[in-house]
Parts: C-alpha cells; structure tokens; sequence
C-alpha cells in the first residue's frame, strides 16, 4: 500500500511539473510578442466594399471638400471685368509756347566790324510768357517785293526759345560775289516774324545803320541762341 501511494505522488509530482512548464513557456511567449510554432494569424482584414475593393476614407460629416477659384474676369491689376484701369487723363494739357511776334518782342539791327559787309539783327522777348523765335525772319529792304534768301546751312538743332527779357540773332550778308550786281544803298529793313508753320506773325521795320548797301544776292541766318552763331557764315 505504501508502495502505491509513493507512486502516486510520484506521477502527480510529474504531471504538475509538466503543466508548470508549459505554462511558464507560453507566459514567456507572450512577454517576447511570439507566438507559438502553428499558430493561425488571428488579426482581423480591413473592411471591403462591393465586389471586395478597398473604399478611400469619407470625408467627416460637415466639411465637404472644397476648391479655390479665381473670381470670373478678374485678374492681377484688373477690376473686375477683365480690363486694366486705364488711367486718369490729365485734368489741365501744358499750354504751348506761342512764336515770338512784334506783339510779344522787339527787334534792332546793328553793325558789326566782323565779318565785314553783314549787319546783327536782334529780337527781345519784351512778354510776360516764354516764346519761340522759329525759322528766319523775313526781311524786306526799304518795301522790296521779294523776300531776302534764307540760308539753310544755318539751320539749328533746335528752335531757339526765349523766356521773357531774353534775346534771339541772326546775321545779315550785305553783299554777294563783288561785281555781280550793283549795290544799292537801303535806310529801312522790314522785319517779319514767323509761326510754326513758317507762316507770318507779323512785320516790324527798322532803322538800318547809315551807309548800308545790299545787292539782293546776300542771307540772313535763322536765329540763334548766341551772337557768335549768328555770325559765323
């Protein structure tokens, strides 16, 4: 009877030590995250759709998707209906320059001891404004019918400007080659002035300097900003 008895132990002490191991040993499994040899994946597979296709994400109740959009016609610098502004005409034009006339301005003639046989006409913007002195001026020696040659060589860059108590020249050549025509003593010079247009503004006349003889075949100069201009040819 004893013997049995120590036997029984014996196998219950087995069959418990049994038991403790694999208990330790699945415990110690589930610490190291593994999973014992032939066990089935348990983890649940996403949820499909009709016809097993994986469904994107919907978007949360309340906010639907949205996208921006340019307001129609209105673009960078524009104002609102697909044009730039355009811009703001001046409220007052600059008024322009008027010519210089005998109304606004004063003319002279003088002599000169060089070149010898030309005469300095002078105009004096005697207005309150500024004025242009255009072209030449148009001379007539004592009412001659024909006006005196232009000579276009003198020609300015620009058209001479004079603000007020300002003055313009021009050069007068008396005479042409010696012998081609007779001189004829003159005492009085018309002197017109002219408008953009070349066109006459006006005629003063003047007193020439005593002992002024002119054949008809000399110049007058367009006018210039400076004496030396007006005399050099």
């Amino acid at each position: 009877m004893r013997t049995n008895r120590i036997r029984t132990i014996a196998v219950a002490a087995t069959a418990l030590a049994a038991a403790l191991s694999l208990t330790a040993c699945g415990g110690e499994d589930k610490a190291m995250g593994t999973k014992p040899a032939g066990a089935a994946d348990t983890a649940t597979p996403a949820a499909t759709g009709t016809g097993g296709t994986a469904q994107p994400d919907a978007p949360e109740a309340g906010t639907p998707e949205t996208q921006t959009v340019p307001a129609e016609g209105k673009h960078a610098g524009g104002n609102g209906n697909g044009k730039k502004p355009e811009a703001a005409p001046n409220e007052k034009a600059a008024p322009s320059i008027p010519a210089c006339t005998p109304k606004n301005s004063t003319v002279k003639v003088s002599s000169v001891s060089r070149p010898i046989n030309h005469l300095l006409l002078t105009v004096t913007n005697t207005g309150s404004t500024t004025c242009h002195a255009y072209y030449a001026p148009f001379l007539r020696f004592d009412g001659a019918q024909a006006v005196y040659p232009v000579l276009d060589d003198s020609k300015p860059q620009a058209v001479v400007t004079l603000s007020p108590g300002k003055k313009a020249y021009a050069g007068i050549a008396l005479l042409g080659e010696p012998g081609q025509n007779e001189p004829v003593k003159s005492a009085n010079l018309g002197v017109g002035m002219v408008d953009k247009n070349n066109q006459s503004k006006g005629e003063s006349t003047v007193k020439l300097p005593a002992e002024t003889y002119t054949d008809g075949l000399g110049f007058v100069t367009y006018w210039q900003s400076d004496v030396e201009n007006a005399l050099m040819f």
